[in-house]
């Protein structure tokens, strides 16, 4: 029976060998994570302040994602969690994405959201979500927030991984680079070439 029972380490990220491993960002070692930092580990390792302030919503999707993440606090090397704060303007969208690494869970800082996920049987779950409430995301599934309120919304993210990874769908399939061929994704959507190429335009980063 003891077989069968599931491990935690199967949850999130491996479960760590020691007190602390603070990431070294800067190593060229390829490990599953970080190299350990060999210089002397400092308060400053385990701080971030990034999460205090709104993040600046002025873009095309009308969000902004901070991260707290090991790039960011590298004392988080090994301990298989992170988060991060959600900020959106009125009408805001965080697009369908997923995080391949981790599970999410938000808490409502402030205003309302509709939010959902996509099961693997194509199940819709899907609830409208306001300050106080808490939501969650299962590891890997496509998911979504969007702002349909006249007001500012903003929430706290939970994961339980140290870099959860994520893969914006249309990001992926339509900016990536080499880009996917446009054969593929007419096909796959059911759309012409046209159409394909309007959508790659609007996504390709811009121009400095």
């Amino acid at each position: 029976m003891l077989v069968l029972l599931p491990s935690p380490s199967l949850a999130g990220d491996p479960d760590l060998l020691q007190d602390i491993c603070v990431a070294d960002l800067t190593s060229t070692v390829k490990v599953n994570g970080f190299a350990c930092k060999a210089t002397a580990v400092t308060e400053d390792d385990f701080y971030f302040k990034g999460l205090a302030a709104p993040g600046n919503t002025n873009n095309t999707y009308g969000s902004i994602v901070t991260s707290a993440n090991v790039e960011k606090v590298p004392g988080l090397n090994t301990l298989g969690v992170s988060m991060s704060r959600i900020d959106y303007a009125p009408g805001g969208l965080n697009p369908p994405h997923t995080h391949p690494r981790a599970t999410e869970m938000v808490f409502v800082l402030e205003g309302t959201l509709d939010v959902g996920f996509i099961t693997t049987g194509n199940k819709l779950v899907a609830k409208t979500i306001t300050a106080g409430d808490v939501f969650v995301f299962p590891r890997g599934l496509v998911h979504f927030q969007k702002n349909n309120g006249d007001a500012p919304a903003a929430v706290i993210s939970a994961f339980n991984s140290q870099l959860p990874g994520t893969q914006s769908l249309a990001m992926t399939l339509f900016a990536a680079t080499p880009e996917v061929p446009n054969n593929v994704l007419t096909k796959a959507f059911q759309v012409g070439t046209k159409e394909v190429e309007k959508i790659k335009s609007r996504l390709a980063p811009k121009k400095s």
